[in-house]
């Protein structure tokens, strides 16, 4: 029986999963968070989807978690004992540590599980020094240093957040859809906001990377990974045209994996 790896990456807004193959990623889903979610209800709609795809649950033999929302950790957790049968890693600095990952920061125990395995997904791929930028619910960037320590990194405002922000604050703005105008100067209401939106946060991330930059030394590659990072990498002089990767945070999360669960108390085959 093949024996397949559950990602689950569970942020703010939504819940990233992947199934992986060895290195490699077989199928992903990206889903609402729902931070009222139950296990039993999860797993239902986990089921559906495996389902769609014809893989059998019982191959999932394993699992990973990175989450961002403690609510909902347990309930993985929960779903993944009594529904497939195996504890789940639950991502911490701690369990970097066997992907290669040190810590040179105030408290390693603050650190955003996706933060974590965005370095060390990155630090795997393009060694080390290297930039992450995540384009979420917030903005984020991680500076990893020569030798892979993780050196912390400046967190913004997401794209959409401010987005948001910005239409609930004025009375007379409404929501756009998120995209690049062809003009900064807009002759309309939509334009103007989408320049405002689109452009400015371009602009943010080239001010944070120019600065992460200066602070770690030399020319360090920058990658971009998030739901926004393909309406916003194209257009930054800072981030890596071939740099772009929206599931390096699943990537991540199968390093730690790989390097992790042969120690991890695995359910017997």
């Amino acid at each position: 029986m093949a024996v397949l790896l559950l990602a689950v990456d569970i942020g703010n807004t939504h819940v990233k999963i992947g199934v992986y193959d060895g290195e490699s990623l077989r199928y992903s889903w990206r889903l609402n968070t729902r931070r009222d979610a139950t296990a039993d209800e999860t797993a239902l709609l986990l089921q559906g989807l495996l389902n769609a795809r014809q893989v059998p649950a019982a191959h999932l033999r394993t699992a990973v978690i990175a989450s961002v929302v403690p609510s909902l950790t347990p309930v993985w957790q929960d779903l993944c004992r009594r529904y497939l049968g195996t504890d789940a890693l639950v991502v911490t600095a701690g369990t970097a540590s066997a992907a290669g990952l040190t810590f040179d920061v105030d408290r390693p125990s603050e650190v955003g599980a996706d933060r974590i395995v965005n370095a060390v997904a990155a630090l795997h791929r393009f060694g080390a020094p290297v930039v992450v930028v995540d384009l979420g619910t917030a903005t984020k960037l991680e500076a990893i240093g020569p030798g892979g320590v993780y050196l912390g990194g400046p967190i913004a405002p997401g794209v959409v957040t401010s987005a948001d922000a910005l239409v609930e604050r004025a009375a007379r703005l409404f929501r756009v859809e998120l995209a690049a105008p062809a003009r900064t100067i807009g002759r309309n209401t939509v334009e103007a906001m989408q320049a405002g939106i689109v452009y400015g946060s371009v602009g943010l991330v080239d001010a944070l990377v120019e600065r992460v930059r200066a602070e770690l030394g030399g020319n360090p590659p920058v990658v971009a990974t998030g739901g926004l990072a393909a309406l916003i990498a194209p257009h930054s002089r800072t981030v890596d045209a071939d740099k772009v990767d929206p599931m390096l945070t699943l990537e991540g999360l199968r390093r730690i994996a790989a390097c992790t669960l042969p120690r991890h108390n695995l359910p017997a085959s």
